[in-house]
């Protein structure tokens, strides 16, 4: 059995479908489709999940939804009379959806109204059996996924049967719409992937695989033929955004391989993901930066000898909404890296106060504007001259090392840079150590 994922690119119109189509009937094997909402068709274009959430936006400043949403259904509507569906089911769905949104369902109800409807209309367009994730995923309050959730979808696919499976979205525990973070879809899959104990999962993209960078930085990006788990999480962790980086969990211990793979270009091979692979001669997978990071460090006298004192002030960080990535120490002091949409300026400023009275620190001090780049392989740790190749190559082009995380993690290497210098940074490790 296989289950395959089309992303928003690949349901972004009728010629897309028609493609994912072609695909299905290629494979009989092919029995279970997770689908996104419609994405951009042009660059100029909107996400149908964006206009939802803009449709939610509204009625929180007390408006009505729908000159919002009737961009949502004419999107929608393209695609049913391109492809010639009745449209007797989903103009009362249409209008059901927008009333609930104007009643105050809220962004998570909003937000999976687009992979809902996209499953409606490629479980019509295929004669296929429409499967509401909303009964089956149970999704926890920390965004994990109940363990119930996997008897549930075994419970309800018969191996005889062909499935369309909306991504993104299933409920909390009393039965309310709750979705995934952004790209959630990718953990949609993963879930029935080890529901069903799948063969194989194919995540059907826009691109031919995963890229060793950024294939819009450079000529030279090359793809990726193979990674492991952890690759591919911790290269998704610091930026690449082909594959959700929480979508890897259902499937850790479970050795179910996943198949990057370009829906526009379905022969070419992709890029396959499994539990390990042989890194003899390719020790390194792939570069990857983000940026958008907060750095806090804190000084004080034998810092590190206080008993209790690191676990009190990461306790205060959390109570002011704050979860560090990456951590760094010194011999007398502490940094924080975390994500910058975690905190204004306004909360930040208060918890350094709030840091430096309660645990008498000599000096708190905060950094924004920070990028994170990471260089990703299993073979890492074991190439010689790693570190200082990367750090020469930072240095050759003038970039400023605000960070360095060396051996915390066996496949990455994490060097943190100006944000204003994030590209410039993954170029240069890629052209040095690539």
């Amino acid at each position: 059995m296989v289950v395959c994922k089309f992303g928003g690119s690949s349901v972004a119109d009728a010629a897309q479908l028609r493609k994912i189509k072609q695909i299905i009937d290629s494979n009989p094997n092919r029995t279970i489709v997770i689908v996104s909402a419609p994405g951009k068709r042009r660059s100029d274009d909107e996400k149908v999940t964006d206009m939802l959430y803009g449709c939610a936006a509204l009625v929180d400043q007390g408006k009505p939804c729908k000159p919002i949403f009737e961009k949502v259904v004419e999107r929608y509507s393209t695609i049913l009379d391109d492809l010639k569906i009745d449209r007797t089911e989903f103009d009362p769905l249409f209008r059901c959806i927008e009333a609930e949104i104007n009643e105050g369902a809220g962004s998570h109800y909003a937000a999976s109204r687009g992979e809902y409807l996209s499953a409606k209309v490629v479980a019509a367009f295929f004669g296929w059996e429409f499967l509401d994730t909303q009964d089956l995923i149970t999704i926890e309050s920390d965004g994990t996924v109940a363990s119930s959730s996997y008897e549930k979808i075994a419970r309800a696919i018969d191996p005889k049967k062909r499935y369309v499976v909306p991504g993104f979205y299933g409920s909390d525990s009393e039965g309310i719409i709750k979705t995934f973070s952004r790209g959630g879809s990718d953990i949609t899959a993963s879930v029935f992937a080890r529901a069903v104990d799948a063969d194989v999962y194919e995540n059907w993209t826009d691109v031919s695989g995963i890229y060793a960078i950024d294939p819009r930085l450079t000529d030279k990006a090359k793809v990726i033929q193979e990674l492991t788990y952890q690759e591919i999480r911790a290269l998704a962790g610091v930026g690449a955004n082909v594959f959700h980086e929480e979508a890897i969990a259902p499937l850790f211990h479970h050795s179910i391989p996943i198949n990057v793979k370009n829906t526009n270009d379905p022969t070419a091979e992709g890029t396959w993901i499994r539990a390990t692979r042989d890194y003899t001669n390719t020790p390194l997978a792939g570069v990857s930066a983000k940026a958008g990071y907060t750095r806090i460090v804190v000084q004080k006298l034998l810092l590190l000898k206080k008993v209790g004192i690191r676990q009190g002030m990461l306790t205060m960080l959390h109570v002011f909404g704050i979860h560090p990535t990456f951590t760094s120490s010194g011999i007398d002091s502490l940094a924080w890296y975390f994500d910058s949409s975690q905190a204004n300026e306004q909360i930040v400023t208060a918890l350094c106060v709030r840091l430096k009275d309660e645990f008498e620190l000599d000096e708190v001090t905060v950094t924004t504007d920070i990028a994170i780049t990471g260089v990703v392989g299993e073979g890492s740790s074991r190439l010689e001259g790693l570190t200082s190749k990367a750090t020469g190559a930072l240095a050759e082009e003038g970039i400023e090392l605000m960070f360095l995380s060396v051996g915390s993690s066996p496949n990455t290497l994490l060097l943190g840079v100006p944000q204003n210098k994030q590209k410039e940074a993954a170029i240069a490790l890629y052209s040095a150590l690539f």
